[in-house]
């Protein structure tokens, strides 16, 4: 295991690339333990193209990412199949299975990866269902509940495994204020109350602003990263105009 110190995520002269384009270039930042860091930009940033890389799923053109002190492509893939177990994602639209019910959407992670007795995932289900605030729905299937209801669904989904790592993909899009600030609310939760550190791409400023310790931005023009810093001081003393644009929607001229 890395130091307690050491960071989470650690992110080295990363370049994001598909071919000949290149999304993203020189990527440096650390996300330290029990911290919420979000990641905001414009539409065609590359914000979820970098959460692609953080997750495994796209391979760097350049640079190094690191989780929990490992680097990620230096490891053999069942090293690195353990290492991403680590982690939880919270997708976009949830990806809740619609054929299952919430208790099996749960289950799932922990049937596929763990040699837990079925009495055992129950209970664990239970549990996580719980912490989101949906005792009671375990034999509800998704279409049956609301939309911010299913967003806690799949929030217990990716807890499932105890995660070290959290990734959300835009958890507020779809849902109206109320049930976007309780989603807030619960992220900060189970923040506090697990440790887990989490990692957010947002183009929600209210939850930006809610949730964040600090925050990244991907600037679309100049292809790299031009601030981080807690949100609130970024907004405070911008670092270039696209920053205060973004922070404030101004509709001034970047």
């Amino acid at each position: 295991m890395p130091a307690s110190d050491s960071p989470a995520i650690s992110v080295e002269d990363l370049t994001l690339a598909f071919g000949s384009f290149v999304v993203m270039r020189d990527l440096t930042f650390d996300v330290e333990p029990g911290e919420i860091f979000a990641i905001m930009g414009g539409s065609g940033s590359g914000k979820s193209t970098l959460l692609k890389h953080l997750l495994g799923l796209l391979r760097p053109t350049q640079g190094t990412i690191q989780l929990e002190g490992r680097r990620l492509w230096a490891m053999d893939e069942a090293e690195r199949t353990a290492q991403l177990r680590r982690t939880g994602v919270l997708y976009q639209k949830g990806a809740l299975w619609s054929s299952m019910t919430l208790a099996e959407n749960v289950a799932l992670p922990l049937q596929e990866h763990t040699d837990l007795s079925p009495s055992e995932i129950d209970r664990i289900v239970s549990l996580k269902l719980a912490l989101v605030g949906l005792r009671g729905f375990e034999s509800f299937r998704p279409h049956e509940i609301s939309g911010g209801m299913r967003k806690r669904a799949a929030l217990a989904r990716a807890i499932a495994l105890d995660p070290s790592i959290l990734f959300f993909d835009e958890p507020t899009s779809g849902l109206d204020p109320v049930s976007a600030r309780r989603l807030d609310d619960l992220i900060l939760q189970l923040r506090d109350s697990l440790g887990t550190t989490v990692v957010v791409v947002s183009h929600d400023l209210e939850s930006i602003f809610t949730i964040a310790d600090r925050a990244l931005y991907l600037d679309i023009e100049t292809r790299t990263m031009t601030a981080l810093g807690p949100p609130e001081a970024l907004r405070e003393a911008p670092p270039n105009p696209r920053v205060h644009q973004f922070l404030t929607r101004s509709l001034e001229a970047a």
